[in-house]
C-alpha cells in the first residue's frame, strides 16, 4: 500500500511541474493536460519526473537481445481447395494455437488496399497535436477513447512507451470528422471479424465442442479495433514499446509494419517476431485459453520500442458481451466459471493496485 502511496505523491507532484506549460497553479492541472501544440505525448517528462532519471538507473535495463523467429505461417486459401487441403489447415491451425498461441495467415481475404489505407490514415491521426488528441471530440467518442503511456505504473518497467486509439466496433459510424478511416476501419472490422469467427469455430469443432458459442456472444457491441503507434524511444534498451501482458480477449488478428519489435515469451525464452508483409498476426487470449481449458495458450507477448523508427499496428480483438460466462467445454475444468466483467474488473484491481495485470491464475481451481 505505501508503494502505491508514494506513487501517486510522485504523479501529483509530475502533474504540478507540468504547470510550466500554463504559467500558474491552476487547480484545473487536476483535470487536463498541459498545452503542448506538438503531437508527441510527454512520454520522457513524465517518466523522469516520476521514476527519476532513466539515463542513469543502469539496473533496470530490461534485456532485449533476443532471438528471432518466424511464427507458423497458414495459408488459408486451402480452406476453399479439396477436403486433404482443408482438412490439412485446420489441423495447422489448431496445432499452433496449441504449441505457439501465435500464427501467421496469409491469403486471409483482408485486401493490401484496405491495410494500407488505414496506415496512412492512423499515421494522420497521430499526427494531430497532443492536446487535440486528449479531447475525446477529436473522433467524438467517449472519454478514454485515446490513450498513452502507463498512468497506473509503479515502476518504469511498467510504463508503456506508446499511444494508442481504442475504438469499439459499435461507434467506428461516429468518427464523421475522419471519413477516410471510418470507411476503412467498417471494411476491417468486418473481414477481421469474419476471419476470428471463422478461426474460432475451427478451434471450437477440434475440442468437440459448439462453435455457435462465438457467433451468439462475440458481437460487434462487444468488440473493439486498437490503433497503436510506438514512437521511436531514445531509450529503447530500458522502456518498453508495451509491457509484457497477455490479452484479454478470444482472438486477436493483428496488422504490424515492418519495423518489428512485438516479442514473444515461448518455453521461458523470449523471442523476437519477424514481421511477414503479406500476413496478419493471429493470436489466442485468455478467454479461450480458459474456454479451452488450457488446450489453446494465451501466450504473454510485448512490444520493445525502436530506437530510431517509430512503429505502427492496428488490432481487432474478439471479446464477448461483459455478461457472458466462460466455462471450461470439457472437463475435469482448471479454471472456475467467471463472467467476463468479472474477469476485466479482476484484471483492473490487479493493474491498478500492483501495476501488473495478474490474468487467469486468479481464476484457477
Amino acid at each position: 500500500m505505501w508503494v502505491l502511496v508514494m506513487f501517486q505523491f510522485r504523479y501529483i507532484f509530475y502533474l504540478l511541474s507540468l504547470t510550466r506549460f500554463q504559467g500558474d497553479l491552476s487547480p484545473n492541472i487536476f483535470f487536463s493536460h498541459p498545452v503542448r501544440m506538438e503531437s508527441e505525448p510527454p512520454f520522457g517528462e513524465f517518466v523522469n519526473s516520476v521514476f527519476g532519471n532513466i539515463v542513469e538507473q543502469e539496473e533496470t535495463e530490461a534485456k532485449f537481445d533476443v532471438d528471432e523467429c518466424e511464427l507458423p505461417l497458414i495459408d488459408l486459401g486451402h480452406l476453399n481447395l479439396g477436403n486433404l487441403e482443408h482438412e490439412e489447415c485446420k489441423r495447422k491451425i489448431c496445432e499452433a494455437s496449441t504449441e505457439w498461441g501465435f500464427f501467421q495467415i496469409v491469403n486471409h481475404g483482408v485486401s493490401k488496399e484496405i491495410l494500407s489505407r488505414i496506415h496512412r490514415e492512423q499515421v494522420e491521426l497521430f499526427r494531430q497535436p497532443f492536446q487535440i488528441k486528449t479531447n475525446e471530440k477529436l473522433l467524438n467518442l467517449s472519454s478514454g477513447c485515446y490513450r498513452w503511456g502507463t498512468q497506473t505504473a509503479i515502476t518504469q518497467k511498467q510504463f508503456a512507451w506508446s499511444e494508442a486509439f481504442h475504438i469499439p466496433l459499435s461507434t467506428i459510424f461516429q468518427l464523421s470528422e475522419f471519413e477516410g478511416l471510418r470507411s476503412s476501419l467498417q471494411e476491417f472490422a468486418i473481414k477481421a471479424s469474419d476471419l476470428a469467427q471463422q478461426i474460432a469455430k475451427i478451434l471450437a469443432e477440434n475440442l468437440g465442442c459448439k462453435s455457435t458459442f462465438f457467433f451468439k456472444n462475440c458481437l460487434p457491441s462487444s468488440c473493439y479495433i486498437r490503433m497503436n503507434r510506438y514512437p521511436a524511444c531514445p531509450v529503447s534498451s530500458k522502456v518498453f514499446g508495451l509491457i509484457p501482458h497477455t490479452d484479454s480477449d478470444f482472438l486477436t488478428v493483428l496488422h504490424q509494419d515492418q519495423v518489428g519489435g512485438l516479442q514473444l515469451l515461448k518455453d521461458g525464452k523470449w523471442i523476437r517476431v519477424k514481421p511477414n508483409p503479406d500476413a496478419l498476426v493471429i493470436n489466442i487470449g485468455d478467454l479461450f485459453q480458459a474456454w479451452s481449458n488450457g488446450v489453446y495458450k494465451s501466450l504473454e507477448h510485448r512490444v520493445v520500442a525502436n530506437h530510431e523508427i517509430e512503429r505502427f499496428s492496428f488490432a481487432y480483438f474478439l471479446c464477448p458481451s461483459h455478461d457472458t460466462v466462460i466455462q471450461s467445454c470439457c472437463e475435469p475444468s482448471i479454471y472456475r466459471k467467471f463472467s467476463f466483467r468479472e474477469y476485466r474488473q479482476q484484471v483492473e484491481e490487479d493493474v491498478k493496485t500492483t501495476g501488473d495485470k495478474v490474468g487467469l491464475s486468479r481464476f484457477r481451481r
